[in-house]
């Protein structure tokens, strides 16, 4: 599968089906999902429980196998296990040694990597700084609250410096200064050239932080593309003007010129993603088997 250096995942009719204990095929957790996720964007992943998210996430991590269909990481096969060294991985549970401290857990994972002593003592101190955790780096992680538990997760997802972060449900049981901090630190990956791809039930969170997303529905892709133009009510326009007087009001569009107002905005309604998630699901009930299907290049 050829791929562009500009893209840091790349599937093609990427298939998982499960089967049962004689091989039947019994359900088809993904079908035929085509997606690119480019360098230094974040990537939202979203879709109902079932939708086929999850079975994504490990096979982009090669703990599943593909039915069909091809997978590339990194510009290598996604069961080429070396790619891992450049992927950060943040579960929606992350399963962290409770007894351990901040720095203990993070020099843990640094030494999992082989990193020299110097450098797993720079990146703690680098990252418990980034995750705002000076304060409890030296508490255990069972004193830890479900925000303090998050930070600490993002923290080990990074020890490595990776290129491509995975982040499953981030900002999941914060509250909203914790999630606001949480999506400021995901803005500030992409901003020093991280790719970031997460996984979200939390529809404004998505809509805030990602560049592009796709939408998942019985294993198939619904919607993808760029979230400012997939919120545009393309059947609306409106503008923007700038103050009209009273009397003008009723007359706006016959008189807009002769009152001296300028116009500074013509463009779609915006609507919200959650509105767009709630219309896909939807439709996706009604229309079973339709599909995105990307334009061939």
């Amino acid at each position: 599968m050829s791929t562009s250096p500009e893209n840091v995942i790349v599937t093609r009719n990427l298939t998982k089906t499960y089967r049962d204990f004689w091989g039947r095929p019994k359900v088809k957790a993904l079908n035929s999902l085509s997606i690119d996720v480019k360098r230094g964007e974040v990537f939202g992943l979203l879709g109902p429980n079932g939708s086929g998210k999850t079975t994504t996430l490990k096979l982009l991590l090669g703990l599943l196998f593909p039915t069909d269909g091809e997978v590339s990481i990194l510009g290598r096969p996604a069961t080429d296990v070396s790619k891992n060294e450049k992927i950060g991985y943040l579960p929606e549970e992350s399963y962290l040694y409770r007894f351990l401290n901040a720095e203990e857990t993070l020099d843990f994972y640094g030494r999992l990597f082989d990193m020299p002593a110097s450098v797993r003592k720079e990146r703690t101190r680098e990252l418990i700084k980034m995750v705002q955790l000076d304060h409890a780096k030296r508490r255990q992680l069972k004193e830890y609250s479900k925000g303090m538990t998050r930070r600490i997760g993002l923290a080990q997802a990074l020890i490595n410096d990776p290129e491509l972060i995975l982040l499953d449900e981030p900002t999941s049981g914060l509250d909203p200064i914790g999630s606001r901090d949480m999506k400021d630190l995901i803005i500030g990956l992409k901003e020093r050239g991280k790719t970031v791809v997460m996984c979200s039930h939390l529809l404004a969170d998505v809509q805030d932080v990602c560049d592009r997303i796709a939408i998942l529905d019985g294993g198939e892709l619904k919607v993808f593309g760029r979230v400012q133009d997939l919120l545009k009510d393309q059947g609306v326009t409106q503008i923007k003007t700038s103050k009209l007087p009273p009397e003008a009001m009723k007359e706006v569009e016959a008189v807009l010129q002769k009152h001296g107002s300028k116009v500074m905005e013509v463009d779609n309604p915006t609507a919200t993603l959650e509105e767009l998630f709630i219309k896909t699901v939807r439709e996706s009930a009604a229309r079973p088997g339709q599909r995105y299907i990307p334009p061939s290049n």
